[in-house]
């Protein structure tokens, strides 16, 4: 196999360590778990070997995301929103329009996202002891504070190994790579605010929108991350294959049927199947309009409302164009508009609340993540008619979101206050609402 390359890709100030190797058409995204380093992994025996085994099938793309490994560090943890960035930017900086993405760990919850946001870009859905809640790996405050205190007291040594690798345990070589691991893929400061915002994860409401072949591999045993977790992920997500197999190592490169873990991601992707259609992807949809509109259009006439019309207009198509968002209609003083992260959509309400309040107006906001229909160019569905019965519930100055949108934006920073359970005109059950925090 060539030699391996550490490259970076630029995304806005932030650079992103990738490498790329393997000689196949077939390419392949390796999405790592809660820390990387990609230099390390080749320094160890077990695992060099089990990458140049998976680069003998395809072209593999593999990377730290930020704030990790030898990716860059800005002060503060990326989101679910911004490390989805983090694969595309690796993958345009090789010019990989579509691959499969091969998620380990926590990185199959953010592969699951990336491959329902963007179906497009994404041939094929491959899971390795990943997880749709956090819980499947901590089921308890009381088991996630056994790990901050081996942080706070251990970090570096290696002492964890028997928690992602228990074969591996009286390995003295593995568990000095081990330990070395561990500090060169991030702080203790850092992991310790890296498994706050993991404990946040839970993407259950959006699994029955990833409409692309998917493998689901787990360890019955596995020590780390519950098979449970991966019999919920192939439960519901469509037509997902779950492949549970012998072995209590979290880790895939090493005990029971490691090799045959990529022999059966080989054969997945090798196979005949067809590629699913786009037709329906996910996304977070925005709703906007101004509170009072007409009564306001009546108090000041025509000819000036038209001014302010076309000014708030301006402001919202300039928010939406800085945070990504794709304007789909527009209906006199409302906007509806969708985005590929949650996160990102939020932050847009924000700033065009903000700016159009210093026009003596004020507007309100809904929020709602869920799959979406594409038809000839529109965008229809029951997340669209959630979204905008979410809005119509909004005070004014208001931005009020689902508990869907809330779940998925674990790592934001943003913060909500519940404003309990509604009944949505026309659509089933009722919907726990949050109102975005202002103090972000």
């Amino acid at each position: 196999m060539e030699s391996i390359v550490t490259r970076y890709a630029r995304k806005d100030d932030i650079s992103i360590a990738y490498q790329v190797f393997g000689g196949s058409n077939i390419d392949l995204v390796f999405v790592p778990g809660f820390i990387s380093h990609i230099d390390n992994y080749w320094d160890e025996p077990n695992l060099a070997r089990w990458l140049r085994r998976l680069g003998s099938f395809f072209r593999v793309l593999m990377f730290d995301k930020q704030g990790t490994g030898l990716s860059d560090r800005n002060g503060k943890l990326p989101g679910m929103d911004e490390r989805m960035d983090d694969v595309r930017t690796v993958m345009d900086a090789q010019g990989i329009e579509k691959a499969s993405l091969f998620g380990i760990s926590e990185g199959g919850s953010l592969a699951t996202l990336f491959a329902a946001h963007h179906p497009d870009r994404t041939q094929a859905l491959i899971l390795y002891g990943a997880f749709a809640q956090f819980t499947s790996w901590f089921p308890t405050e009381e088991a996630l504070k056994g790990l901050f205190d081996y942080i706070d007291n251990g970090w570096g040594s290696g002492e964890s190994l028997p928690m992602f690798a228990p074969t591996m345990k009286d390995d003295l070589a593995f568990k000095q790579w081990w330990g070395k691991f561990e500090k060169l893929g991030g702080s203790p400061g850092a992991v310790k605010a890296l498994m706050r915002m993991n404990s946040q994860i839970d993407i259950t409401d959006i699994l029955q929108s990833v409409n692309v072949p998917t493998l689901v591999i787990h360890r019955k045993n596995d020590v780390t991350v519950s098979s449970k977790g991966g019999r919920l992920l192939a439960e519901r997500i469509p037509n997902a294959r779950y492949l549970e197999l012998s072995g209590i190592d979290h880790l895939p490169m090493v005990g029971e049927n490691s090799d045959r873990i990529i022999d059966e991601i080989a054969n997945f992707l090798t196979g005949k199947w067809q590629p699913a259609e786009t037709e329906r992807i996910l996304a977070t949809v925005l709703f906007t309009d101004i509170v009072n509109s007409t009564r306001l259009a009546a108090e000041i006439g025509d000819r000036q409302w038209r001014d302010i019309l076309e000014h708030h207009q301006t402001i919202v198509r300039r928010e939406l164009d800085r945070f990504r968002g794709n304007e789909i209609d527009t209906a006199g003083d409302g906007f509806f508009a969708t985005f590929d992260g949650p996160a990102r959509a939020i932050h847009c309400a924000r700033a065009i609340r903000d700016v159009v309040s210093g026009s003596g107006i004020q507007m309100r906001a809904g929020l709602h993540t869920g799959e979406c229909e594409m038809i000839g160019g529109k965008v229809g569905g029951i997340a669209v008619h959630i979204g905008s019965r979410v809005m119509h519930e909004a005070n004014p100055s208001e931005i009020l979101v689902s508990s869907t949108v809330k779940d998925l934006v674990a790592g934001s920073g943003l913060s909500f206050h519940n404003r309990g359970k509604y009944i949505l005109k026309g659509i089933p059950d009722k919907w726990r609402l949050f109102t975005v925090e202002s103090n972000v």
